[in-house]
């Protein structure tokens, strides 16, 4: 592809034309690009090695770890990208909020968002908040070369959900409450962490992430007509924030099923599918001028290697008519999964699907 060809805002690099950001482009492609969310973690050895004794969020924060961390499941499983090792909260850790991620757990926030004096926590989000990000994403680049790194972050209403109910929720009963009994607070608690989303992704970019993931982990405990209405907009301003960069933005939710169309609709070039919707299914939801991810699910891995080819094959025969495809699980790599399994899963798809 000449340079006068490619979309404005994007600029020629070393990954430009790997499998997995033409298949984000809609582009033909050698074969179908496979990456894990959560392919950097606790199902590694050499993961558990060298976070021993370091807490999460420190090693969030420490560049040549963050480095380090993301590279080991590139090495291991020679997936088609490399995805950014943060945490979610990592932004607002970074601007003040008092907040910890606690083992067994997950992130705890002390003082709770219930109020409009409490938005007084969320101020905004400069590079220099994150500059280890900026520092990690170089170290990175560098080793990569021509493997491209996936920048992400947590979007607006998970963040939201985190602030508002204190730490992970099963129903969501606070947030609940705060969007429909005070929708101007809410919206403007979604339109404050927006900005403070694509600041953190913006930084991600101009690093050298060459794509960015928006996580929207808890939203699919929304209907369709309340996302429109209270969520969509704040999502929305993070997509457009980026747009200009022209770099690829996949927007992903976990039981979002009835939600898919709109995760498209939000500005995403490219849509996440958990297990829970075949990929032709997906498709025909999300509609035409998406690429799909997706979406096998991770309990599968737990299986025999015939039960994970045989799934796969049923993901990729689902997959095989879509305009752009990058195989992926439906939600993230669980921690006891077998790292061989993960391997043979990125050598089965390379070689089902090598045109």
């Amino acid at each position: 592809m000449s340079d006068s060809e490619r979309p404005t805002g994007q600029q020629p690099t070393a990954t430009y034309d790997s499998t997995f950001l033409k298949a984000c482009r809609r582009e033909p492609v050698p074969h179908t690009p496979v990456w894990f969310m959560r392919q950097a973690g606790r199902s590694l050895p050499e993961y558990r090695k060298v976070r021993e004794g370091i807490p999460m969020l420190e090693s969030c924060m420490r560049p040549e770890l963050v480095a380090e961390i993301t590279l080991q499941p590139v090495r291991r499983h020679s997936v088609d990208a490399a995805i950014y090792f943060s945490d979610i909260v990592v932004p607002l850790k970074a601007i003040g909020v008092d907040l910890d991620i606690k083992p067994g757990v997950g992130p705890v926030v002390e003082k709770p968002i219930r109020t409009r004096a409490d938005l007084a926590q969320l101020r905004d989000l400069t590079p220099e908040d994150v500059s280890y990000v900026t520092e990690a994403i170089g170290l990175l680049t560098a080793e990569l070369g021509e493997t491209p790194l996936i920048g992400f972050a947590g979007a607006p209403f998970t963040l939201a959900s985190y602030l508002v109910e204190g730490g992970p929720s099963r129903n969501h009963e606070h947030t609940k409450a705060l969007m429909y009994g005070d929708p101007q607070l809410w919206a403007d608690l979604l339109d404050r962490l927006a900005e403070i989303t694509a600041a953190f992704l913006k930084v991600q970019i101009e690093a050298g992430a060459s794509a960015v993931q928006l996580f929207d982990s808890w939203v699919g405990a929304l209907a369709p007509a309340d996302y429109r209405r209270s969520v969509m907009p704040a999502s929305t301003k993070v997509f457009e924030a980026v747009k200009s960069y022209g770099v690829p933005r996949i927007h992903f939710g976990v039981g979002t099923g009835e939600l898919l169309g709109l995760l498209g609709e939000a500005g995403a070039d490219v849509v996440g599918v958990d297990w829970r919707v075949p990929m032709d299914e997906a498709a025909r939801r999300v509609g035409p001028g998406k690429a799909l991810q997706g979406n096998l699910d991770p309990a599968v891995l737990f299986s025999t290697t015939e039960a994970v080819e045989a799934k796969t094959q049923e993901i990729l025969d689902a997959a095989a008519g879509l305009e752009g495809h990058i195989f992926n699980l439906g939600h993230g790599v669980l921690p006891s999964t077998d790292p061989d399994a993960l391997t043979r899963l990125v050598e089965y798809v390379h070689t089902r699907t090598a045109r």
